[in-house]
């Protein structure tokens, strides 16, 4: 008998992630982040475009710190929407999140290039 597929995504799928460590190596960790389908995807990121817009025009009205805490608010919001769960000894809420965040700027950023990551490798086909 024929394997049968299906044309569903799972709604989640498997990532290591290797955050930054300051004065060290990375650390891959295991992230399961939220599927998300073209349609929802082209939204998440022209929502995060804006956001980012939004910020920039106000930059020149905050000051460093200010900027730097609505920056981390901004990628804090962004993991809480692709991530489902990590492999971190902390728990997967808002207080540890903020924390990995605020931890080094690179922190965010490799987790969602992993993520875009992919989404590219599916395009692809692997």
């Amino acid at each position: 008998m024929a394997k049968k597929f299906s044309i569903s995504q799972a709604p989640a799928f498997a990532g290591a992630v290797p955050i930054p460590r300051v004065g060290g190596d990375a650390v891959n960790v295991p992230f399961t982040f939220r599927y998300l389908d073209r349609e929802a995807l082209a939204q998440l990121y022209s929502e995060w475009g804006e956001q980012q817009r939004d910020l920039a025009e106000r930059a020149d009205q905050l000051s460093l710190p200010e900027f730097t805490s609505a920056q981390i608010d901004l990628q804090v919001g962004q993991i809480k929407q692709v991530v489902e769960a990590w492999g971190f000894d902390e728990p997967f809420d808002d207080v540890h999140i903020r924390a990995l965040v605020a931890s080094a700027r690179t922190v965010p950023e490799a987790i969602l290039a992993v993520y875009a990551r992919a989404y590219e490798e599916a395009r692809l086909g692997n």
